[in-house]
């Protein structure tokens, strides 16, 4: 497979998760839930760069928790980004530094740490056949249209080949760059990377997800991912000689 670069927008409000912290760094089975997405990405040989992208309030906080962390562990794999306002001003300032030499770049959300390996490899494989892919599951439940200030029901949403959007989704270097440059000329509302790259004419392909790889946001949310991370190491705890990827010494200076 072609290299490829990873951008982690951890820049978002997380007005929806309430609490003094935001979600990208409160604590997941002892790390915070940024590492638990980048140890995902930061040990793999296809991977040339990771950018995480912060929002400019909590640049100082960052490096004081965890700066260290990355100048000590990963300094040539991460890279810290400063976001913007909107998460499409985040993700453009961290494409903005990835060199024309990498052919493909995923965005990934910083609280989806659940995806897996296997995932990864089929996404980025898709991509580098097809030029566009992301992750996404068939919607099982049903979908009601809802009038917003009566609450009553309006009609009923049609599941068939509806599927909700995951991530990363992955994309040519040079296709996502000039989406980005006509993103204000594109006169329609844009909720994630694939519309961009779709109202550019080009298609997006499908690669089915898996429901685990849910994004973190309630403190429910962060639960159940804490509940998931458990039962992975128990089954790894369950058999011998099973390498732990992504695991480094807890003791190490934070």
């Amino acid at each position: 497979m072609s290299q490829f670069a990873v951008i982690i927008p951890a820049a978002g409000r997380s007005s929806r998760f309430g609490g003094m912290e935001k979600k990208p760094f409160v604590s997941l089975d002892g790390r915070p839930v940024w590492q638990r997405t980048a140890e995902v990405f930061w040990s793999r040989s296809d991977v040339s760069k990771i950018y995480l992208v912060i929002a400019p309030e909590d640049r100082d906080d960052f490096r004081t928790r965890f700066g260290h962390l990355i100048a000590f562990v990963h300094a040539e794999k991460v890279e810290v980004v400063t976001g913007g306002a909107e998460r499409f001003e985040s993700v453009a300032n961290a494409l903005a530094r990835i060199p024309d030499s990498v052919p493909l770049v995923a965005v990934h959300d910083a609280v989806r740490p659940l995806v897996t390996s296997v995932l990864v490899d089929a996404v980025v494989r898709a991509a580098d056949e097809h030029g566009a892919a992301m992750l996404a599951v068939p919607v099982a439940d049903t979908l009601k249209q809802v009038d917003a200030a009566s609450n009553r029901i309006t009609g009923t949403v049609p599941r068939a080949g509806v599927w909700q959007a995951q991530t990363p989704q992955v994309f040519r270097r040079d296709w996502l760059v000039e989406a980005y440059a006509k993103r204000t000329s594109l006169g329609v509302p844009i909720t994630d990377d694939a519309q961009l790259i779709e109202a550019l004419g080009h298609a997006v392909v499908v690669v089915p997800g898996a429901p685990v790889n849910f994004k973190i946001t309630t403190k429910d949310d962060l639960e159940l991912a804490d509940a998931v991370l458990k039962a992975r190491a128990a089954r790894l705890s369950a058999v011998p000689d099973v390498p732990k990827w992504g695991a480094f010494d807890d003791d190490a200076k934070w």
